[in-house]
């Protein structure tokens, strides 16, 4: 018998059955075949999370080793995402549980146990969850004990719009930003990154390749800018929260702005360099040791400050910008800390010193 050419009719009943096919296998049981996936050069791997070398992606590695350790928050009035912190505590923001007391913990196997609020920090948009027995897998993630580099890849985990364990990938943008907190005043210290992040992913770990936490997420949803609260802040508020219930926040009792080229000639300085003490907080630690600007000029068609002293340097160490201070007094001082400040008035170089109080709530 002899070869014959399928017709077309053949050939559409045998394409139905095909897909037919496929879409049945969508919602059946997986099979045992193994899945191979065709690389750029012609090869196979059998599973899509390897790389052309066989080994599996950064990417994924870090997902795995991380995922069991990423909760689900829930409270009253909304959700969003937490990590495990040690045996029995749990860290999320101070935005998502918000005044609750209890809150509904989810793990990644789908168990849920319930949360005690132990301490809350507006401030730095922190809190601290004890969760008792938690399940075996959900070990607690390392914070990471070097600051970021510009450039270095992590991994977003957590749940954007309740989309639970999900993913999402970028580099580290910038360092020592100084964020928006609830209370008004700034959190320093700050990461920024251009992983997506979306509502639901607050107070979700920002993952290193080496599996630490380099940031909690605060916030997101810009135009790939998003922003976390630092490993080393962190590191230093959550030891309070869990022991005492809040944490207490190093107060200057200042307000500054950067010295400019202008605001240097318009003060008749010599270089660029330091901050402009804008006012000075009459109640506050600095009152009567300090002076605030009290006149404005304008240099070039632009208005700055004039008169005030400008800081220098806070226990030796030079203060370029407003974010140098603020990570300098929130990861090195503490309330009833004396700090030595050195700084220029009229010109000429004078030091103080001033033992720092407790920040306000509002």
């Amino acid at each position: 018998m002899t070869d014959s050419m399928p017709s077309r009719r053949d050939v559409l009943r045998l394409g139905a059955g095909a897909l037919a096919a496929g879409v049945a296998g969508c919602s059946g049981a997986p099979t045992n075949q193994e899945t191979t996936v065709a690389t750029t050069d012609g090869t196979t791997t059998g599973d899509p999370s390897t790389t052309r070398s066989g080994d599996v992606s950064p990417y994924t590695r870090v997902y795995r080793e991380s995922i069991d350790s990423v909760v689900l928050v829930r409270t009253d009035s909304g959700q969003g995402t937490g990590w495990v912190y040690d045996d029995a505590v749990v860290v999320t923001n101070e935005h998502v549980v918000g005044p609750a007391e209890e809150v509904d913990v989810r793990f990644n196997d789908g168990e849920w146990r319930a949360g005690t609020v132990l301490g809350t920090d507006a401030h730095s948009d922190l809190a601290a969850i004890r969760v008792a027995d938690r399940p075996a897998d959900a070990t607690p993630l390392p914070l990471a004990d070097a600051a970021p580099v510009v450039g270095q890849e992590v991994v977003a985990i957590g749940n954007p719009f309740a989309l639970s364990g999900s993913a999402t990938t970028g580099v580290v943008s910038g360092t020592d930003r100084a964020i928006p907190a609830p209370t008004g005043y700034r959190i320093p210290d700050a990461v920024q990154t251009d992983a997506a992040v979306n509502p639901g992913n607050s107070g979700g770990p920002l993952m290193s390749l080496d599996s630490e936490v380099v940031a909690v997420i605060n916030s997101g949803g810009g135009d790939n800018i998003a922003f976390g609260i630092s490993a080393a802040l962190t590191e230093r508020v959550v030891p309070g929260l869990v022991a005492d219930g809040d944490y207490q926040h190093a107060y200057i009792g200042l307000s500054f702005t950067a010295v400019t080229p202008a605001v240097a000639e318009a003060n008749d300085l010599d270089e660029a360099r330091g901050l402009l003490v804008v006012s000075v907080d009459p109640t506050g630690p600095s009152a009567g040791v300090m002076q605030g600007s009290d006149g404005t000029a304008f240099v070039d068609g632009r208005q700055v400050r004039t008169g005030g002293d400008v800081v220098l340097s806070v226990d030796g160490t030079t203060v370029q910008t407003f974010e140098d201070l603020l990570s300098l007094l929130a990861l090195q001082t503490s309330p009833g800390d004396t700090a030595t400040v050195a700084y220029l008035r009229d010109g000429e170089r004078r030091t103080a010193d001033i033992e720092l109080g407790v920040r306000s709530e509002t």
